[in-house]
């Protein structure tokens, strides 16, 4: 009966562990397989260098422009000269020097001059450096003046803008001379500059530029010493006063006065008066003849 005893409560206790075993095994949840999942490649970010501000430019002073304003032909002719005035009036500004140029014939001469190859350099002042002259300035010169004045604004050579800093001063122009119509030309930087002694004007632009003609726009007219300048004072030349007549060095006698003469001569014999009258007696501002004074002598010596 033990051993019954024991084997049923062997039996009991295993029934119970394997009911407890499954019994916990139901309630704990089951886990699912782990899955390695592999991560999709990021790409790498690429960096770009960030660029560094540039700075803005800083504007500079424009120098004379070179472009002329009116275009010389690309084959000129050689029996063509250049008509000048042509030129000046298709660029619109020169309509007061261009009167100038042809009331005074000078465009007439600039054509003739260049129609035998020589060169020329023309300053053109424009209708506003004109207008900045005082009213009538251009109506009291003479036509002589008015001539030289047109030819102060022409070398007798072709320079261009980057030759002016070559030429010595003063320069010669088609004006009479250098002494009368002084002419500097000096450049700083891109800046030529026209001094006359009376005025400073500065080249602004090309007109015109060819193998034989060159023409610069100017700020101003260019106005000469020889017109323009002060005019030295002209001293007035007084007669000179007449010196008095000096006695002989020979004779002894002083000139007498015109009392000391009336004593004399009534003194005189009446014979001697025909011989005192052939005397030539010449007064002139209290000055007498030496004649007079030989004729009292001789007279006086005949009477002692």
């Amino acid at each position: 009966m033990m051993k019954q005893a024991v084997y049923f409560s062997f039996l009991f206790l295993t029934f119970f562990c394997h009911s407890k075993g499954a019994t916990l095994l139901a309630h704990s949840p089951a886990q699912a397989p782990s899955k390695h999942v592999a991560a999709a490649p990021t790409k790498a970010k690429t960096i770009t260098p960030t660029k560094a501000p540039t700075s803005l430019p800083v504007p500079a002073v424009e120098p004379p422009s070179q472009v002329p304003l009116v275009q010389a032909p690309p084959h000129k002719a050689l029996y063509t000269p250049t008509d000048v005035t042509k030129i000046l009036d298709k660029a619109g500004i020169f309509s007061v020097f261009i009167r100038l140029l042809k009331s005074t014939s000078v465009s007439i001469q600039i054509e003739n001059q260049l129609n035998v190859s020589n060169t020329l350099t023309i300053f053109a002042p424009t209708n506003g450096a004109f207008g900045a002259l005082k009213p009538g300035t251009l109506n009291t010169l003479s036509n002589e003046d008015k001539v030289q004045l047109v030819q102060y604004h022409i070398l007798p050579s072709l320079v261009s803008l980057q030759n002016f800093e070559t030429l010595s001063n003063p320069v010669r122009t088609q004006a009479s001379n250098t002494n009368d119509f002084p002419l500097n030309v000096t450049v700083e930087g891109s800046s030529v500059n026209i001094s006359t002694g009376i005025v400073n004007a500065t080249i602004s632009g090309t007109v015109y530029e060819d193998n034989q003609l060159a023409i610069y726009k100017v700020d101003k007219v260019l106005l000469p010493l020889g017109i323009f300048g002060p005019k030295p004072k002209t001293k007035q030349h007084l007669a000179p006063s007449p010196t008095p007549l000096k006695p002989s060095k020979d004779t002894n006698v002083s000139l007498p006065s015109s009392s000391t003469e009336e004593s004399i001569s009534s003194d005189v014999d009446e014979g001697d008066k025909s011989s005192k009258s052939k005397a030539a007696v010449l007064m002139n501002n209290g000055v007498v003849n030496i004649g007079v004074v030989m004729i009292v002598v001789i007279t006086m010596w005949g009477h002692f």
